[in-house]
C-alpha cells in the first residue's frame, strides 16, 4: 500500500487545520503511521507461519488460528487509518470547490465585482460544517476501531497460549503464538495513540464549537439595547428601569428626543 500518496494529500490540511488539527496530523503520520509501516507489518508478516499446534492433525492449525485471528491486526489497521484520513480529504475537496467557485466568479465579474469567499480556506458556512463533521467521524471510527479490537483481543493482549477444540482437531490442543510479547507492545502503542488522537479531535470539536458561538453571541450582543431603544420611542412615557438605562447610556437624561432631535443626534439605533 503507497502512503506516501495519503502522505502528500493530507499535508494540504496543515493550512486549513487550528494547532489541535496540525498536532492531530503529525501525531496520525509520526506515531501511526510509520510505526505500521516499518514495525507493525514486519511484526505481523510471520503470524500464521509460526502459530504452532502440538498436533499433527491436517487442518488443526489453520482452524484454530481463524478462530483466534478473525481479522489480521495489521489488516484492521490498515482500514482504522485509511477511514480515519478520508475526511481529512474532504475538507480539501471542499476548499478546492470553493476556490474553483471563486475563480470562476472572478473571471465572470472582474475584480471590481466582489468575491464569493474573502478567504476560501477559512472556516465559515458550509465549510465549517465539513471540517466539523470530518472530527466527529474521525472520533467514532478510532472508538469504534477500538471497540472491535477489545471485543476480537480481550484486553488487547494476546496470550503465550491458546487452547483450541475446533474440529479437525482430536481434541483440546495448545496452540503457541509467534512473539506475543512484542505484539502485546506494539498493539498497547497503537490503542494508545489512537485514544490520544480521539481526545485531539474531542478537544477540537468543543474548541470549534465554544468560538462560534461565541461569535455569534458577539453579532446577536447589540439586539437587547438595540430593541430596547426602539421600545423607548414606542413608550416614551414609560418609566421601565431598562429603558431609563438605556437612554441614560444613550445620553438623554429626560428620555429619548424628538424626532427632529433625533436626526441630529450622533446615536445610530440599529435592530438586529
Amino acid at each position: 500500500m503507497n502512503w506516501s500518496v495519503f502522505e502528500g494529500l493530507l499535508s494540504g490540511v496543515n493550512k486549513y487545520s487550528t494547532a489541535f488539527g496540525r498536532i492531530w496530523l503529525s501525531l496520525v503520520f509520526i506515531f501511526r503511521v510509520l510505526v505500521y509501516l516499518v514495525t507493525a507489518e514486519k511484526v505481523w508478516s510471520d503470524d500464521h507461519k509460526d502459530f504452532d499446534c502440538n498436533t499433527r492433525q491436517p487442518g488443526c492449525s489453520n482452524v484454530c488460528y481463524d478462530q483466534f485471528f478473525p481479522v489480521s491486526h495489521v489488516r484492521l489497521w490498515a482500514l482504522q487509518l485509511i477511514l480515519v484520513t478520508c475526511p481529512s480529504l474532504l475538507v480539501i475537496m471542499h476548499v478546492a470547490y470553493r476556490e474553483t467557485r471563486e475563480r470562476r466568479h472572478l473571471e465572470k465579474v472582474g475584480e471590481g465585482g466582489g468575491r464569493l469567499y474573502p478567504n476560501p480556506g477559512k472556516k465559515r458556512g458550509g465549510l465549517w460544517w465539513t471540517y466539523v463533521c470530518s472530527l466527529a467521524f474521525k472520533a467514532g471510527v478510532d472508538s469504534a476501531f477500538l471497540y472491535v479490537f477489545y471485543r476480537f483481543y480481550r484486553n488487547y493482549m494476546l496470550p503465550h497460549v491458546v487452547l483450541c477444540s475446533e474440529d479437525p482437531c482430536p481434541h483440546t490442543v495448545d496452540c503457541f503464538i509467534s512473539k506475543p510479547t512484542e505484539k502485546n507492545i506494539f498493539t498497547l502503542f497503537m490503542v494508545s495513540t489512537a485514544i490520544i488522537c480521539i481526545l485531539l479531535n474531542l478537544v477540537e470539536l468543543g474548541y470549534l464549537i465554544s468560538k462560534r458561538a461565541g461569535r455569534d453571541l458577539k453579532d446577536n450582543g447589540a439586539q437587547p439595547y438595540s430593541m430596547t431603544l426602539v421600545l423607548s420611542f414606542l413608550h416614551p412615557n414609560s418609566h421601565s428601569t431598562d429603558l431609563h438605562k438605556a437612554w441614560l447610556e444613550a445620553g438623554w437624561k429626560d428620555g429619548p428626543p424628538h424626532s427632529s432631535v433625533l436626526q441630529d443626534s450622533p446615536v445610530t439605533v440599529l435592530v438586529s
